[in-house]
């Protein structure tokens, strides 16, 4: 039985390019894992094994691996930077225990890096900072420390300093021991000596170390009274400490280095084992009811407890389905079954297996702490639960976002077009942020996704992995539809078709809802004219219309109908009257009710070099873009401003023209906002046009 207070579920996440792939390359080399380092720039990181990662030098999906270290038991996860892959970060971020957080030299805290913090500050995730090329040009430690800070509004703890900066980076002087790590110029990551810190930086050390020690003897109201009386404590108290404000996420140390040069990675192995917590130490996961509520359990991490377990990721490959499992509680054994509550069916578990990147190591079962993939399981999904079927239970769900952009796809011909569903029910499986579905006119297939990368990565994965050769169509932005007035109205189904008709009447308001409301629905009606019994059926037909609206058949946001009335017929009144009474006052009251256009505004983010910032605002605000922020970094400037979506596509390419190919940026969805008169009419005009194209 393996000792649980010797594991760390960790994950490595940050902004595209600072370094996690490398980072967790050098961890696997250390560990012994591997014995050849593979750099992501030729394409032969571990972790980094799909075609498309290598090419593009970017992590698409998350991948797993496992080492050991100190007598620990590592299950590492490598997540993806780029912003329309988050859906990877999140999932991942909701089974891990710890992580660490890898911070560019000298690009700082860049957009990616504060969703990612983000997601981990909502998951409750303890975390290690790792200020990762420092050998960098304009790599200052001191500046990223600061931003980390000021703009996650986070409280960094400095465990080590530089020894030199730039090109002359040579190792870190470890505060709690005094000692400089200095490693020599041959790239090799064990060779380094342990030796005293550069005379110069004597004062420096006392310093930070004094800082250190204060924030970490706070977490011990004993240890601060001995403190302030001036005496120190042992190195076990202050890890102590030091652990306890980790895992309460009170603080997080912060470390430095160069992974590419292989500087600094030994002390941050060492802070996962001495400051991470182990699966026993985090809050049980929360188990709810079929309608999400939480019925006060918890998954408590116990072998000897019923089995919890959450699926967060679907992954299709050349052996059949993985599906990546956490357990929480109990154990999985090989032919066993268990019970996913969502289907309400039981599975066999046929095969286990470890995963180390692409590779697996064969299982008999697997315990509450690990990680593990099972091969084969037919109806399991993302975010279903397994569990024992004798003791069963639901864990917390995960809730994805929607996606904001689409394009039709056709494929070239009869036999393709098979081998296309087949493929598209394998990728919605593996990614939730990606959906498709079928125009009902025109009978074409439909895929969303987060971003055009991430709908370009889709269509090149169907190609080349499942071999469908598609035609791709133009982006189109998901639009959305709401109201701007609130109207007072009537409506009356009456049907008669000899025996009993049906007959419905309801007297309602509809108005515009909050913003990010949805829909609402709310019944205020006295003295039985509309029986309590047909509340739901007015409430779902009016609920069924929201999906199209009036204006170009856009979905309808944040509307509220309030049924204050009505009448109804002892005989000839029923739930499927009052639900088509509803639908006919959706189609009679929602034009009246000045319908408007919203589009998806987001939030980008442009680093571009100083001499270009006037060419970059001026071309956002030709973009309709709202100048948010300018922002100083080490090489340039930040510009953040908040754009539409539709005035988006194709920026990469206008970017790079602008800048000589130094300016980069990222985006994601921020909210919707009303369209100006004029693109609202231009995009309802082409919906009609391309309705009438297909007739």
């Amino acid at each position: 039985m393996a000792d649980l207070d010797k594991y760390r579920n960790i994950g490595i996440f940050a902004h595209v390019d600072a370094g996690k792939t490398t980072t967790t390359e050098r961890i696997l080399k250390l560990t012994g894992k591997i014995h050849k380092i593979g750099e992501v720039h030729d394409g032969a990181a571990t972790t980094d094994f799909m075609d498309q990662e290598q090419e593009r030098g970017i992590t698409i999906q998350s991948a797993a691996t496992s080492c050991e270290w100190d007598g620990h038991r590592f299950n590492i996860i490598d997540t993806p930077g780029h912003v329309d892959f988050t859906i990877e970060v999140y999932r991942s971020l909701k089974v891990l225990d710890g992580g660490v957080g890898v911070f560019c030299g000298s690009g700082g805290v860049e957009p990616q890096s504060e969703t990612n913090w983000r997601y981990a500050n909502e998951s409750r995730v303890a975390r290690v900072i790792f200020v990762n090329k420092l050998d960098r040009l304009g790599a200052d430690y001191y500046r990223v420390v600061k931003q980390v800070e000021e703009v996650l509004g986070a409280n960094p703890m400095i465990m080590v300093l530089p020894i030199g900066t730039e090109e002359d980076f040579t190792g870190c002087v470890d505060l709690l021991t005094r000692k400089a790590w200095v490693w020599d110029g041959t790239g090799d990551p064990t060779k380094y000596e342990i030796q005293e810190p550069p005379a110069d930086m004597a004062d420096m050390v006392e310093e930070y170390r004094e800082k250190l020690i204060e924030m970490a003897v706070e977490q011990d109201d004993d240890l601060l009274e001995k403190y302030l009386d001036g005496e120190e404590p042992t190195l076990e108290d202050i890890k102590r400490c030091i652990r306890k404000g980790t895992i309460a996420l009170d603080f997080f140390p912060t470390y430095c280095g160069s992974a590419f040069k292989n500087k600094g990675i030994q002390l941050v192995l060492n802070a996962v084992v001495d400051y991470l917590p182990s699966p026993t130490e985090v809050p049980p996961q929360p188990e709810v009811d079929l309608e999400g509520n939480a019925t006060g359990d918890f998954a408590i991490v116990d072998v000897d407890r019923p089995l919890r377990a959450l699926a967060f990721k679907i992954m299709d490959d050349r052996f059949g389905a993985l599906t990546f499992t956490r357990i929480y509680s109990g154990k999985l054994e090989k032919g066993s079954s268990v019970l996913n509550t969502f289907t309400g069916k039981t599975e066999r578990i046929g095969r286990i297996v470890e995963m180390h990147a692409d590779d697996r190591i064969e299982l008999d079962s697997a315990q509450a702490g690990d990680i593990v993939a099972i091969v084969g399981m037919k109806n399991v999904q993302t975010g279903h639960t397994l569990c024992d079927p004798k003791f069963p239970a639901t864990l917390e769900p995960m809730v994805f976002p929607e996606p904001v952009i689409s394009i039709s796809i056709t494929p070239k011909d009869q036999s393709a077009s098979e081998k296309m569903g087949v493929a598209l029910g394998k990728m919605i499986k593996e990614d939730p942020s990606f959906h498709v579905e079928t125009d009902e006119e025109s009978g074409e297939t439909i895929i969303k996704g987060m971003g055009e990368l991430h709908l370009d990565i889709k269509v090149d994965i169907l190609r080349r992995t499942h071999m469908v050769d598609v035609t791709v169509g133009k982006p189109q932005v998901a639009y959305r539809e709401t109201i701007t007035q609130r109207i007072e109205d009537s409506y009356t189904h009456k049907k008669q078709t000899g025996g009993s008709g049906q007959f419905g009447k309801i007297d309602y308001v509809v108005e515009p809802g909050e913003p990010g409301s949805g829909y609402e629905f709310e019944s205020k009606v006295t003295g039985g004219n509309v029986p309590r019994e047909f509340w739901t059926a007015v409430e779902k037909g009016f609920g069924v219309c929201m999906v199209e609206g009036v204006l170009a058949g856009f979905p309808l946001l944040d509307v509220k109908i309030t049924l204050v009335d009505g009448a109804f017929h002892a005989v000839d009144s029923s739930a499927i009257a009052f639900e088509t009474a509803a639908k006919g006052g959706y189609r009679q009251s929602i034009p009246k009710a000045s319908p408007q256009l919203m589009e998806p505004i987001m939030k980008v983010d442009v680093f571009v070099p100083e001499d270009h910032v006037g060419d970059v605002i001026g071309d956002l605000n030709r973009r309709r873009g709202m100048i948010k922020a300018q922002e100083a970094a080490a090489s340039g400037v930040r510009v953040k401003a908040n754009v539409p979506l539709s005035e988006m596509f194709g920026y990469i390419g206008d970017l790079r023209t602008m800048t000589s190919g130094r300016g980069q940026f990222s985006m994601e969805f921020e909210h919707y906002l009303p369209c100006p008169k004029n693109v609202s009419e231009q995009v309802i005009k082409e919906v009609k046009e391309r309705k009438e194209a297909k007739k």
